[in-house]
């Protein structure tokens, strides 16, 4: 499962409602890059493809093609404020290994593709 907290639903629904296409939904996964091997990626779309996974959250319909589901299983996404702006979070319990900035990681049983980091 994925789970969407109450917050970040709540930005996800008001980015949604601005976006103005009926149908869409919140598509959550990964691919290789990063520092640390995988990279994490979320984005509307409204097709559904052969073996995606779905969830319901707060309302929200979120699709994990099924080889992300692999590696973000457990995950929970979450909308944080501050005073430098807004951002989602993202907890993987499968995670081992992250980049100092949280956008990239690597379980215990893929590495994926790492990059030189930009400093």
């Amino acid at each position: 499962m994925i789970t969407l907290t109450e917050r970040a639903s709540l930005k996800v629904k008001e980015m949604l409602a601005a976006e103005n296409k009926p149908g869409l939904f919140l598509r959550v996964g990964v691919r290789p890059g990063g520092c640390s091997g995988f990279t994490y990626g979320m984005g509307w779309d409204q097709e559904m493809k052969e073996g995606d996974v779905t969830f319901e959250q707060h309302g929200v319909k979120i699709v994990v093609d099924k080889d992300s589901y692999l590696y973000i299983k457990g995950t929970e996404i979450d909308f944080k404020e501050s005073m430098m702006g807004g951002g989602f979070s993202i907890e993987n319990p499968n995670a081992i290994a992250s980049c100092g900035c949280g956008s990239s990681f690597k379980t215990a049983l893929a590495e994926g593709k790492a990059e030189k980091c930009d400093d």
